[in-house]
This record gives structure tokens, sequence and C-alpha cells, in this order.
């Protein structure tokens, strides 16, 4: 069984970021999980990736999670 690691970048590649122009795969909305499976990627929003995540845990080769950001206080 295959088990989907944590995506971390080295000094060789750059930081994987998404932008608001990547959407959720399943609903259209803002995508802040991106999960490398063999034959692609997949990008959900925090609540398609959590729902989907104990299946697809089984298969990713990478799962790279932005969606603390949902957090973040932007206000001054």
């Amino acid at each position: 069984m295959t088990q989907y690691t944590e995506t971390a970048a080295t000094e060789a590649e750059a930081p994987y970021e998404l932008t608001a122009l990547d959407r959720c795969d399943a609903c259209g909305a803002q995508a802040y999980i991106r999960v490398v499976v063999s034959n692609g990627e997949l990008l959900f929003c925090a609540h398609h990736g959590r729902k989907h995540q104990e299946k697809l845990s089984q298969i990713a080769h990478s799962w790279h999670d932005e969606s603390s950001r949902l957090l973040v206080d932007t206000r001054d």
C-alpha cells in the first residue's frame, strides 16, 4: 500500500502554491488541496479534500494542503 507524503520543497525545487485560479475538481470552489496520483493531479477545496482524504491517501504520491490559509486573519 502506497502512503502519501506531505509535499516538502527542496532547495532545487520551488514550493508549489495554489492560486485563486486553481479550482476544486468536485465543485468548482477555490482549491486548497492538491493531490498527485499516478496518472495526474486532483485539486480540491478544503471540504472535498477532507471528504476524500481517507480513500485518496491509499493511492496518493503526495498531498499538498494549503487549507490553513482559510484561517489567516487579513484584517489590519
